[in-house]
């Protein structure tokens, strides 16, 4: 599914695809959400989430310049309901991005630095509860989300990380914001952007807005923040969105202002990285998109077989990237169909998988 952020005076919508027994994607049809989005903003805004609980089974999309999350029904490919976020929650210049667990759904208003909290009603509609102003160690932005367990941590468009308590529902900070190692070693030039977990909840992992693949992991097994681990994965530009394959043992990096994508071994136990391989250059950069930017899997087992890449243009599209791992060697190579075209989207940003990964 994707966010197709179309901006005013167009109406968007989430575009649904289906998947075929090769994991080739087939466009089935939108739903139409009624508002606009802003065509653009944070890579790590994931303005579309999923949610299948097994009896509930959910999509909620953002629309930055309306302002509000729309919830709608996978089974009936319907508009559940829709709700605001209070009168100062604005994502309009970035994005509004979205974290949901079985309870509650979190959007991150990238221009109010705020993260409004959300319950989640049936018939995937929501209702708003309350938000909380945040803000990072040199008055950074919100910009990247993820939730795991009680656990919320965001990145700040300046460097810095913090996590926060949820286990009541609304965010309460851990008291420990700090830059991560590769802001300072750099002086700035490198920060963390996306963010993923591992099913365990030992370690957070952030993917880095840089000159290279820089990745960096956070051991938050006491419930906090600590020091961040840099590791470089290659030359590839950027590495602004990642995502873990559901075994754990890929790393999936997208080069998110170049023409690739990047996985990098992961040792789940230890919580290290080593690099791994990265594909050729994807069909038609520049000539119909721009940037890559978020990821979707096929499967929700092993390396999580084909990979979704979203791309960013005039002529937006998913790219489909076939993944082998086999005896510490990896190849990812682009499908002979890749990519299936977004016609519904001239600014795709944000796509997701379901059913989602387990965690």
């Amino acid at each position: 599914v994707t966010n197709d952020d179309e901006v005013p005076f167009f109406v968007s919508g989430v575009t649904f695809y289906s998947v075929d027994a090769n994991g080739l994607l087939t466009l089935q049809q939108q739903v139409p959400t009624g508002g606009s989005g802003n065509g653009g903003g944070y890579f790590s805004a994931n303005r579309v989430t999923v949610l299948d609980t097994g009896n509930t089974a959910c999509v909620y999309a953002s629309e930055a310049y309306k302002g509000d999350i729309v919830g709608i029904v996978v089974s009936t490919l319907q508009v559940g309901g829709s709700a605001f976020g209070s009168s100062t929650d604005t994502g309009l210049s970035n994005g509004i991005g979205l974290a949901v667990n079985p309870q509650y759904l979190y959007a991150s208003f990238t221009d109010s630095s705020t993260i409004g909290t959300f319950q989640l009603l049936p018939g995937c509609s929501l209702t708003f509860l309350n938000d909380v102003t945040v803000s990072g160690l040199h008055r950074g932005i919100v910009a990247g989300m993820a939730i795991h367990g009680n656990i919320m941590i965001v990145t700040y468009d300046d460097g810095s990380i913090e996590s926060f308590e949820i286990s009541n529902g609304t965010p309460v900070s851990n008291g420990d914001k700090q830059d991560t190692t590769a802001y300072l070693n750099s002086a700035g030039a490198t920060y963390p952007n996306s963010i993923d977990v591992t099913q365990d909840g030992h370690y957070a992992i952030f993917g880095d807005t840089s000159t290279s693949t820089v990745v960096e992991v956070s051991d938050i097994s006491s419930g906090k923040l600590t020091t961040t681990v840099m590791y470089t994965l290659g030359p590839a530009i950027n590495s602004s969105n990642i995502m873990l394959s559901p075994d754990e043992t890929l790393l999936y990096i997208t080069n998110t202002q170049g023409d690739s994508v990047t996985a990098a071994y992961f040792n789940a136990s230890t919580g290290k990285l080593t690099a791994g391989c990265t594909s050729g250059p994807l069909k038609n950069y520049v000539l119909s998109w721009s940037y890559l930017a978020s990821l979707g899997l096929e499967n929700t087992t092993g390396t999580g077989g084909v990979l979704y890449v979203a791309e960013f243009g005039s002529a937006s599209g998913i790219a489909m990237i076939g993944v082998s791992s086999s005896g510490g060697q990896c190849t990812l190579t682009e499908l002979e169909n890749s990519p299936v075209a977004d016609p519904n989207s001239a600014a795709l940003l944000s796509i997701a998988s379901y059913s989602p990964r387990s965690f």
